[in-house]
């Protein structure tokens, strides 16, 4: 019998009721396996301090340090108006930096007895600031007594390594410790899911004994023993899923598409004014090759901004419809939907006007389907999509809903695969009478690591050359809060700019219709003196409503502004995106639906209002917008986050560089990359622990090899039973479907 019950045992039995329920709640941690799988984030060393100075903002942190002196100060508030209100600060030390406590009202008294000066302990709670220096605010701690009356402790921290686990409020680092002390014992009944001979012939140790040694270390050769056992696991479990869906996808049948000697394709490329660079023909072939095979093509096209993408899909749509089938092509807005749908009628020209008078003989139909449209178009368009009279057909989701038939469906091409949930393309590939073939576009840079992880299903082709004639962007940083005067220079430059004859866009973080702002109670506590608890100094993110507003009646006074927003009506934000993009709007103050796919070549400035909110690609995508035209673009930063600060620094590597690829690597080193792949991975817990997608290249690069040759000689992995239950385990159902539907 299989071992693995004792790891599937619910911590509930294990550890009781309340524990376990904070533990599935706030760590998504529900069975034995789980907790064992939890692994420390780093390790102090006895008599080695923190580096307190080295504490992200707004985390939840554990330190461990000494105490340097406490302070008791009485106050007046209205709770206690005759300054009986108590705050304590005790001030702890790493040798290095210093560290505030502060400790409020009834409180006080348990840490004012035990906080001596000199004593060591450990402290867990989140990190603010208040007045400009860092605190903790009633941190949880822990005492590091090295006598008898503290024997639990010194026995729970046995071995020089203390292990620092991921926390929250609600439990931190030492209980965890504790939990992970109690269930330890059953990491010897832990299945390896690592074949014998991959095992033996890297030198790995077992999982038993790597997971012993993460959590409970003498030496830090102990951690690298395990860890490296760990990322292997990771990396080859994840390989194994992924090999074995291509694996699936090559048993599939689909219709091999064609295009015609002298057809739509061959009629397409006559009529371009330019000729394709060569990253797009190489990339063209790649395509070509697979359409033509009889089973279908996954294939991830990446590329710059502006790398001409879209031209290369519509090439590949026609040597589709060419061949007697259908493209499709999904856009996650409608914006961009009509968008693209503009730009490929514009780029066929004739050959766009199937079926019409004046429409030339290879031509076919070019049809839009929105979820907006009224119903009369929507008919027309739900007709010519079932007799095949639309070759091409553009559309948001209001292309999955079944009432949508199509004639011989042959390839499906969604651009910005983020955004998608797996389902929607699923049951867009479900509507072929054979599976379609699949083109997935983005233009987020993704590098070859993450795409051998996050879509290691799918082939991938990049494009890295910009066309001829598209012009530089200059970025630069305007620091508003240390230097007013750069932002009052960078509205200057946006009046400069359209006095030359260009347009402008002005990017806010947030709508500004909303009702309920969640700031104004931590106002009304400052106005009582009560002391902010951190998140309260930081004022909300600036709203195009607002901003619209006062640029218009103060710096752009006498320009024409408008709005552009998610919540608009989707016939409001086309008629706004047509005013732009005909030069009657001067700056369009946005959200960043403007993001992906806005096609305005005359738009040659954007500012980013409070920049720092933004992620990196997010950034470089928005700064795509301009410089799409021949003149020189402009693209500015606005941050009032201190010189210091990571935020800041992130945004210096935006401003420094245009590569896509480069920015994409120092997005993930800063972000933990469970928010790059937990995106991806539709939102799933991301599966990654140890594994880390850019140091670790090499080991994703040999495990996808070796995971390839495992399901090559076994597909069905009936000779691994320890890798077919750490597959299970790995694709919890949620991922199980995500890597079933692709």
């Amino acid at each position: 019998m299989d071992l693995v019950p004792a790891l599937q045992e619910p911590l509930k039995k294990v550890l009781g009721p309340a524990t376990a329920k904070v533990m599935a709640e706030h760590l998504g941690l529900h069975t034995v396996g789980d907790l064992l799988h939890h692994y420390p984030r780093r390790y102090e060393e006895r008599g080695q301090l923190t580096h307190l100075a080295d504490l992200p903002m707004d985390e939840h942190v554990t330190v461990v340090a000494q105490v340097a002196d406490a302070r008791l100060h009485t106050f007046a508030s209205s709770k206690a108006p005759r300054g009986k209100g108590q705050r304590l600060e005790v001030t702890i030390t790493d040798g290095s930096g210093r560290l505030q406590l502060v400790f409020f009202g009834n409180g006080v008294h348990k840490p004012h007895k035990e906080l001596l000066p000199g004593t060591r302990a450990m402290f867990a709670g989140k990190v603010s600031v208040f007045n400009r220096r860092l605190q903790l605010a009633h941190p949880a701690y822990e005492l590091l007594r090295g006598d008898t009356e503290g024997e639990e402790t010194v026995e729970s921290w046995a071995g020089a390594l203390i292990p620092l686990y991921p926390a929250t409020a609600k439990l931190e680092s030492w209980k965890l410790a504790k939990a992970i002390q109690t269930v330890l014992p059953s990491a010897q009944e832990a299945v390896d899911p690592l074949p014998d001979s991959l095992r033996e012939g890297r030198g790995l140790v077992s999982l038993p004994e790597a997971l012993l040694k993460i959590h409970r270390p003498h030496t830090k050769a102990d951690i690298e023993d395990a860890r490296a056992r760990l990322k292997w696991d990771e990396a080859f479990v994840l390989q194994v899923a992924l090999a074995r869906r291509r694996h699936a996808e090559t048993q599939l049948p689909a219709v091999p598409r064609k295009p015609g000697p002298d057809g739509l394709l061959t009629a397409f490329d006559d009529r371009l004014p330019f000729t394709l660079t060569d990253g797009q023909q190489r990339v063209s072939r790649e395509i070509f090759d697979d359409l033509a095979t009889d089973h279908p093509m996954h294939r991830l096209l990446q590329g710059e901004v502006g790398s001409g993408k879209t031209l290369v899909a519509l090439r590949a749509m026609l040597a589709v419809v060419d061949s007697g089938g259908q493209a499709v092509m999904l856009a996650p807005t409608e914006v961009l939907a009509q968008q693209h749908h503009r730009s490929v009628v514009e780029m066929m020209g004739e050959l766009a006007e199937g079926g019409m008078l004046g429409g030339a003989d290879h031509a076919t139909k070019v049809v839009l389907l929105t979820g907006s449209m009224g119903a009369a178009a929507r008919r027309h368009a739900l007709l010519d999509l079932a007799t095949g009279e639309a070759g091409i057909v553009i559309g948001t989701h209001a292309l999955i809903e079944d009432k949508v038939q199509f004639h011989d469906l042959g390839l499906v091409v969604v651009d910005e695969q983020h955004r998608f949930g797996v389902e929607q393309r699923d049951a867009l590939r479900g509507k072929g009478k054979q599976p379609p073939h699949l083109l997935v576009m983005t233009a987020t840079p993704i590098p070859r690591t993450v795409a051998m992880t996050v879509f290691g299903d799918l082939e991938t082709s990049v494009l890295d050359q910009l066309p001829a004639g598209r012009s530089p962007i200059a970025s630069h940083v305007v620091p508003a809060a240390d230097k007013p005067h750069f932002l009052a220079r960078a509205w200057e430059r946006v009046r400069e700019e359209v006095s030359n004859g260009h347009q402008a866009y002005v990017v806010c973080p947030r709508i500004g219709d909303e009702d309920d702002d969640p700031k104004k109670g931590a106002k009304k506590k400052a106005a009582q003196g009560e002391p902010p608890e951190g998140d309260a100094e930081k004022r909300p993110p600036l709203a195009v409503l607002d901003v619209a507003e006062q640029l218009a009646k103060g710096p752009l006074q006498g320009l024409k502004v408008e709005v552009l927003h998610g919540r608009m009506q989707p016939d409001d934000k086309d008629a706004v995106m047509r005013r732009f993009a005909a030069g009657e709007t001067d700056v369009l103050v946005a959200t960043t639906v403007i993001e992906v796919g806005v096609n305005v070549p005359n738009a040659t400035a954007m500012v980013i209002m409070d920049a720092d909110r933004f992620g990196v690609s997010q950034l470089h995508q928005l700064r795509g917008r301009v410089g799409r035209g021949s003149a020189p673009g402009l693209c500015l930063l606005v941050s009032e986050m201190p010189e210091a600060s990571a935020a800041r620094q992130r945004l210096n590597a935006v401003a420094s560089t245009r590569d896509g690829f480069e920015l994409s690597r120092i997005d993930l080193e800063q972000r933990r990359e469970g928010d790059v792949l937990g995106q991806a991975q539709s939102g799933a817990r991301t599966s990654l622990r140890v594994l880390a997608v850019i140091e670790d290249e090499e080991i994703i690069a040999e495990a996808r090899q070796e995971a390839a040759a495992v399901v090559a000689a076994d597909p069905e992995l009936t000779g691994l039973p320890g890798l077919r239950t750490a597959l299970e385990a790995l694709l919890d159902d949620e991922r199980e479907q995500y890597l079933e539907k692709g």
